[in-house]
């Protein structure tokens, strides 16, 4: 019997220490696949998966352990095409990213969202809101320090806004930004999302511009955050006309109004700005909605946003 004992003791300690033996080899392949496709992510977006892990090094800057991204692999002018951001509550988000050579994370860098029009929208192709739209390169302009990210959405509704927001959230958690230089501009369709956007969450943002379109969101959330923003607009616009733009600045000037504000104060805050069809004309453009891309070259508008 006690020579069994023996035997039996023997086998179960041989059975352990082959246990351990899988398990560290399995746990050390993992480790191997997992610097495999750390090596590859850092091959395709450099800069920006060097931004990432400064960032997580801090618990503050942690974004959503369920939200994931997949990188691009195509490049243009700059720009990473098709990223996504995989998002748990908000599906699938596809972003255009520029981070320029010089973030390492080790510094703060302003952050700008431009969203374009119906001819950028994600179904239109891969990079096609920065093929038709310069927002995104003439920014660079004012800033050589800036993260630029150009999301290609589906649409203009509460989905996309949504999108935005959660895409807004994401490059605060992730990446070292100054949050006290935060921008957003839309043009067309993308004007119509950002105002929904900024209905919904005026605080993630420093100041907007909302070039060509109509405002869908709530004003209140604005007036309360006092977030300034920047309507222009073609006099005859052919899609909206001026109108929307007026009704929008009247609607966040009374509300500043009520709250006491002088109009000198408000001037700070609200810009109303229509170009009538000079404008245009002297610039060799005759059709004024499609005409608002004038906007992304004009040092006062775009000098104006990133002067906040």
């Amino acid at each position: 019997m006690k020579y069994r004992s023996i035997v039996f003791l023997a086998a179960g300690l041989m059975l352990l220490l082959t246990g351990c033996g899988q398990t560290e080899s399995r746990q050390t392949a993992e480790s191997a696949a997992a610097g495999d496709t750390a090596e590859e992510a850092t091959a395709q977006q450099e800069g920006a998966a060097d931004g990432q892990d400064a960032a997580q090094e801090d618990p503050g800057q942690t974004p959503e352990a369920s939200d994931s991204v997949t990188e691009g692999t195509e490049e243009y002018r700059g720009f990473i095409l098709d990223n996504v951001l995989h998002s748990e509550n908000d599906g699938d988000i596809h972003y255009n990213l520029y981070v320029p050579d010089s973030y390492d994370g080790s510094r703060p860098y302003a952050l700008f969202f431009t969203l374009p029009g119906y001819e950028g929208l994600y179904f239109q192709g891969v990079g096609e809101n920065l093929y038709s739209e310069t927002f995104g390169f003439t920014a660079q302009e004012y800033d050589p320090e800036m993260i630029i990210v150009a999301p290609q959405l589906s649409d203009w509704g509460e989905t996309s806004a949504d999108q935005t927001i959660a895409l807004a959230e994401y490059f605060l958690a992730s990446y070292n930004i100054d949050e006290d230089h935060v921008y957003a501009e839309g043009y067309s369709g993308g004007g119509e999302t950002m105002s929904r956007v900024m209905g919904k969450r005026p605080d993630l943002f420093t100041a907007y511009l909302h070039c060509s379109s109509q405002w869908d969101g709530a004003y209140e959330p604005v007036a309360a955050s006092r977030t300034p923003v920047y309507l222009v607009v073609g006099e005859s616009d052919e899609y909206y006309g001026s109108g929307p733009s007026e009704e929008a600045y009247r609607n966040l000037y009374d509300l500043y109004r009520q709250e006491g504000l002088s109009d000198v104060e408000i001037g700070e805050l609200l810009v109303l700005d229509i170009k009538d069809a000079d404008y245009f004309e002297s610039r060799g453009v005759t059709v004024q909605h499609g005409g608002g891309n004038l906007f992304a070259e004009d040092e006062e508008i775009m000098g104006w946003l990133f002067a906040r």
